[in-house]
């Protein structure tokens, strides 16, 4: 199971994100953990500095974008 993090204090384009994401997993019939990192040092950790940001397994794959479904779909096939 692949673990999505999306990285962002909460708003609004943070939420969109994990509804993007979820959406793109679901269409690709993959199982996943969507997990929302919101304090800013976590985030800092990751390499992020601008939100909100998408991680695929721990590896950082977009910051400062509200990437689409089908965006997202290609991150977590090349992810496998």
């Amino acid at each position: 199971m692949k673990k999505i993090q999306i990285l962002g204090t909460g708003c609004a384009k943070c939420n969109e994100l994990a509804a993007n994401a979820k959406e793109a997993a679901v269409g690709l019939g993959e199982e996943v953990e969507i997990e929302k990192v919101t304090e800013l040092t976590e985030i800092m950790q990751f390499g992020c500095m601008t939100t909100p940001g998408l991680a695929i397994d721990g590896t950082l794959v977009s910051q400062g974008k509200l990437l689409k479904p089908d965006q997202i779909a290609k991150f977590l096939q090349s992810a496998s």
